[in-house]
């Protein structure tokens, strides 16, 4: 499912017109972004988390050139869905 078939679900389930439904959730997806950019996760109670994890720093090898590089610490976005949100997706998806 894309950005657009959620917008078409909502705009069709609500009577809310394409437009609107569509500033909305790119409002929506733009509030999430930057919160987890200063570090303060989101909690959606009953879909799930948008949380920020941290990344230690490892040594990986680059086989091609046999040689070792350090990645160094560093923090990605990660989402983290609610129990029932799991349960339900077990439930249902065959």
């Amino acid at each position: 499912m894309t950005k657009a078939d959620i917008v078409n679900e909502i705009s069709k389930g609500t009577g809310i017109e394409k437009i609107t439904v569509q500033k909305t959730v790119e409002a929506f997806m733009e509030a999430v972004k930057d919160s987890l950019s200063k570090d303060k996760n989101v909690y959606l109670r009953g879909f799930g988390s948008f949380i920020v994890k941290k990344r230690a720093k490892k040594t990986a090898r680059n086989i091609s050139k046999n040689t070792t590089i350090i990645i160094p610490e560093h923090f990605i976005p990660a989402f983290k869905p609610s129990k029932t949100f799991v349960n339900k997706v077990k439930t249902y998806v065959k």
